[in-house]
């Protein structure tokens, strides 16, 4: 996809909680009421902004749809990580860095029209540029790292 080509996601009526929506990039931003209080991300807004750019270079940089989800995967951490990639706008496209911090698992997986490209070999790459970040307690950058060496390993070289 081209830079400011949108692409329409069909999300089943009522799925969404009110006062929510998805972007044209995909993400789900939601409003909420004056009276309640806001939660706040264990992150820093410029780790969160460094993530996000690293996705969106990540997504049209290797022409896949790149997401992170950070959080419990329950028991069977593969599983639970299938379980995310089947929720992501458009799955078959869509790559997946799963981490449960508190299991210190991490579990990569692709959808499968982009699978032939983001295989095994690339998403072990991911998985190893994020390990010492990781291991010095830095989740975003660990993710940051993952997600440009993951890009890198399928995009096409330049002239």
């Amino acid at each position: 996809m081209a830079s400011g080509d949108h692409q329409t996601v069909a999300i089943p009526a009522g799925s969404l909680p009110m006062g929510s929506a998805i972007t044209s990039s995909g993400r789900i931003s939601a409003a909420r009421r004056p009276e309640s209080e806001p939660v706040l991300p264990p992150f820093r807004r410029d780790e969160l902004v460094a993530l996000d750019e690293a996705l969106i270079r990540a997504t049209r940089d290797a022409g896949a749809r790149f997401s992170v989800y950070i959080g419990d995967l329950g028991t069977d951490a593969f599983a639970g990580a299938e379980a995310v990639l089947h929720s992501v706008p458009e799955p078959e496209y869509a790559v997946l860095i799963a981490v449960s911090p508190n299991t210190k698992d991490i579990v990569v997986l692709t959808g499968t029209k982009v699978e032939y490209k983001l295989g095994d070999k690339v998403a072990q790459l991911g998985v190893t540029a994020a390990i010492p970040p990781f291991q010095r307690g830095e989740l975003i950058d660990g993710l940051i790292a993952a997600l440009r060496v993951m890009s890198a390993a399928v995009k096409p070289p330049t002239a």
